[in-house]
């Protein structure tokens, strides 16, 4: 049976997603096309082998729409035989991507594809896909969910009260992904996965002075009387220093077989092992990443000990958190580089970057096995396993 493997991971600096970040001025399609650019330069494949280039991106509106990937396909300068399509799994989204681009070159169906991601929160704000006064749900989820769903700070409330997780475990999680990714840079461990733009070279985000004295002076970011009322556990410890920031950025990764990848002298990073996805209650929402990590262990045949690093999307300190207090990972094995409350979490992209970061994570320190998960809006999660080559 083909195998699928990684051959080139690239990532931008990830900027602030708000007027004035650092890559606000760049148009989505633009970001997205350095990636892509970027990819193929450091492989040195011929564009007009691409079968595919499948992205992610969660808003899809405004500057964001009318299928981004194919414009970014068409900036980036590949020819315009090459096709391209956007998926949105919510933040997974580009996680999504991978898991179909590795699907495909297993099957037969494609023999060099390209999964990306992309997302402007500074250009195009979160929900803005959605009009004032519009419902996203339809009558039927709001007959089954007759107190209404919840958005994901709630979400990460909820979880923090579920699993007893302290405000100052929250905040001493966070600081360790910030010290942990300005180590990363300091040792120029990004310096292979980042490709500057227009002058923009680092992630912006990251606080090497972060403390946690500091977020303990951080109010609650989502405290809301009515919430409070209908959920009486929540203790309101989720603050915008224990949680991911806003931000922009794009990421790429490009995916074929091994004897494709022989054939073209491409030096594979590592083997896209086993893939799983998985709904949860979407009112906890964020903790799919629970069942999906047990789900593509089973998928695998591996137990948790076997596996050497872990990316588990920091959307929330309580989700991590309470991912390692069900599945008793080393929390010492995971996010080692730093993680999305760090270095931000640009939606559309995140899934790729967190693969980027992983793979070269692995070839840094020699890892076998990694496991890469995210929890997603709506109660669902992605999973896969990558394998060393």
């Amino acid at each position: 049976m083909r195998d699928a493997v990684i051959v080139e991971a690239v990532r931008t600096p990830i900027g602030k997603g708000k007027p004035g970040g650092a890559l606000a001025h760049v148009h989505p399609v633009e970001l997205l096309a350095h990636t892509l650019r970027t990819l193929v330069e450091r492989s040195g494949v011929d564009p007009a082998l691409i079968d595919d280039v499948i992205g992610g991106t969660v808003d899809q509106v405004g500057e964001q729409a009318m299928n981004t990937t194919r414009y970014a396909v068409l900036s980036a300068g590949f020819p315009d035989t090459v096709p391209a399509t956007t998926v949105d799994r919510q933040c997974g989204s580009s996680q999504q991507a991978v898991h179909f681009a590795a699907q495909g070159v297993i099957s037969g169906a494609y023999d060099l594809v390209v999964a990306c991601g992309v997302e402007s929160m500074s250009r195009v704000p979160m929900w803005s896909n959605v009009p004032a006064g519009k419902d996203p749900f339809g009558p039927g989820v709001a007959e089954r969910y007759q107190e209404g769903l919840v958005p994901q700070g709630i979400s990460a409330e909820l979880i923090a009260a579920k699993w007893s997780i302290t405000r100052e475990q929250m905040d001493a999680f966070a600081v360790s992904s910030h010290h942990k990714a300005a180590a990363a840079w300091d040792a120029g461990l990004f310096d292979a996965e980042v490709a500057p733009v227009e002058g923009v070279s680092r992630d912006e985000c990251v606080r090497p002075g972060s403390s946690t004295e500091i977020l303990a002076g951080l109010k609650p970011a989502y405290h809301d009387p009515a919430f409070a009322e209908r959920f009486p556990q929540i203790e309101w410890n989720v603050t915008a220093g224990n949680a991911s920031p806003i931000n922009d950025g794009a990421s790429a990764v490009l995916i074929t077989s091994s004897e494709t990848a022989a054939r073209l002298g491409l030096r594979p990073l590592a083997r896209l092992h086993s893939f799983a996805v998985t709904g949860s209650d979407p009112i906890l929402m964020l903790t799919g990443v629970i069942p999906a990590t047990e789900k593509v262990l089973r998928k695998a045949g591996l137990n948790l000990d076997a596996i050497d690093l872990f990316e588990v999307n920091e959307a929330f300190s309580s989700v991590v958190l309470a991912w390692r207090q069900e599945t008793g990972a080393d929390l010492d094995k995971v996010n080692v580089h730093g993680g999305a409350i760090a270095l931000g979490h640009p939606l559309g992209a995140s899934g790729t970057r967190l693969t980027t970061t992983l793979v070269h994570a692995m070839r840094e320190r020699g890892a076998r096995y990694a496991l890469q998960t995210m929890c997603e809006a709506g109660g669902l999660a992605n999973a896969m396993i990558l394998e060393s080559v």
